[in-house]
């Protein structure tokens, strides 16, 4: 197969001119900086249209359901969020409800609001849902149109997704799968399979965060008859670029050719250094590696529970002492990813420094975390609804009863504590004011304001 990369090199060492955009004409000599001009180009003869592939995209896009197991795989361009954004529409319309795990990330509140859907909430339990639980649900519920939930979580937290998808087929109900921290399944046996494999009918991945693959690249995949191919395909024309990266994409294509020629290898090495990783961390007296079959053994996260240090401060060690990049600090742990491109010595590293710190802990009681609680929003408006109220700033002090205008979250996990439509209970207060107390950056809180519906 023709490689997109190696083209887009050819096309920059030939005498082609381009009267095309982009507008540096490919020209090193314009900037100082180096950027990938020579293979920066738009929809020229021979390279193909995302929107409408006939040739090269087309090979890959049939390479990625193959590689898969999908029945049509897309390439996201826009990041896993364009993708979810298309399944969300393709599934539910205006007015519509949707059945939505509580988890989800803002991207999904976001395709709530932009498309007046209803959520009908569903409480993940230490991140995951269950079979039983959508089951409930969608006899209480029996106008929802389908699931939208994600797996693994940030964390690493997998539901039972063969399960969850029997339960719904059996009332013709499709399942959206956020699955952009899986791309990584299936490619050895320490990982659970992906949702294409498990019965997942939309299935939305983000290669780049787990895979060998540029920022913002991801896949959408499509399996079963309940859901239109060409409804998939209308709404992510739609909402996805209209001049796509050919750097972006070459990157998935590249990517797929990795994961054809030399995934068994890479992934078996991989597999061997991570066990090894968490053999030795599970040593450690003080801090401690999280566990258990429903956490997938990618993500590495150190609880702090029970020592004399905060995972604020842990995140902030790592960083400034061991000059180790940890994805993000939680109220009591701090969260590593790892992948397929981690090294030996990278995680040598990463046991070395929390060996250390480790042995300078002491044991300290544990002391009742308001932010634990676990709760189901008091939903007042939908998001779309919320949208179209006034709105006005309310000091944090004073804002519960009042009713949300915009999302309020930490990023990462971009989970919104606080949607558009809910009511600041009790429960929501307490978190926002441990956080922001705390040092967190509350993303959506505008210094210790939040937005809220205007009183009529």
């Amino acid at each position: 197969m023709e490689k997109l990369y190696q083209k887009l090199w050819n096309y920059s060492n030939s005498d082609y001119y381009g009267f095309h955009m982009p507008g540096h004409k490919r020209n090193k000599e314009l900037m100082k900086e180096n950027f990938p001009f020579e293979i920066d180009i738009t929809e020229i003869e021979g390279f193909d249209d995302l929107h409408h592939p006939r040739e090269i995209l087309k090979e890959y896009q049939d390479l990625a359901k193959k590689i898969y197991k999908s029945k049509a795989a897309y390439f996201l361009v826009n990041g896993s969020t364009v993708g979810i954004l298309a399944a969300i529409a393709s599934v539910a319309g205006r007015g519509e409800t949707l059945l939505v795990a509580r988890n989800v990330h803002k991207s999904v509140y976001n395709a709530l609001e932009l498309f007046d859907i209803r959520p009908e909430y569903i409480l993940p339990k230490n991140g995951m849902i269950t079979a039983e639980e959508v089951q409930d649900a969608i006899a209480k519920n029996p106008q929802i149109k389908g699931l939208v939930m994600v797996s693994p979580t940030y964390e690493g937290i997998v539901s039972d997704i063969q399960k969850i998808a029997g339960v719904l087929h059996e009332s013709g109900l499709p399942l959206i799968l956020d699955e952009a921290h899986g791309a990584h399944f299936g490619f050895h046996p320490i990982f659970p399979k992906s949702g294409n494999e498990l019965g997942a009918d939309l299935v939305i991945q983000s290669l780049h965060k787990t895979l060998p693959a540029l920022t913002q690249t991801g896949l959408l995949h499509v399996n079963g008859q309940i859901v239109s191919s060409d409804k998939v395909k209308k709404y992510l024309s739609m909402l996805q670029s209209s001049s796509p990266s050919y750097v972006l994409m070459s990157s998935i294509c590249s990517c797929l050719d990795f994961l054809k020629e030399k995934s068994q290898e890479a992934f078996f090495l991989y597999g061997k250094n991570l066990k090894k990783l968490r053999e030795e961390l599970r040593t450690l007296r003080h801090l401690k590696l999280l566990e258990g079959h429903e956490i997938e053994p990618s993500k590495i996260v150190i609880s702090t529970k029970g020592t004399n240090l905060s995972a604020k401060k842990l995140y902030e060690i790592l960083y400034e002492t061991y000059h180790l990049q940890m994805e993000m600090t939680g109220a009591d742990y701090v969260l590593g990813m790892t992948s397929v491109g981690d090294t030996k010595e990278g995680f040598e590293r990463l046991k070395k420094a929390l060996v250390e710190i480790d042995q300078e802990l002491q044991y300290q009681e544990e002391t009742e975390n308001e932010i634990n609680e676990v709760f189901l929003p008091e939903v007042i408006f939908t998001p779309g609804e919320a949208s179209q109220k006034p709105g006005e700033n309310c000091m944090l002090q004073d804002c519960k009863g009042r009713i949300a205008k915009n999302s309020v979250y930490l990023y990462p996990p971009g989970i919104p504590i606080l949607v558009p439509g809910e009511r600041i209970t009790k429960a929501v207060y307490h978190m926002l004011l441990w956080y922001s107390k705390n040092g967190y950056i509350l993303e959506g809180l505008k210094e210790t304001e939040v937005e809220v519906v205007k009183n009529e």
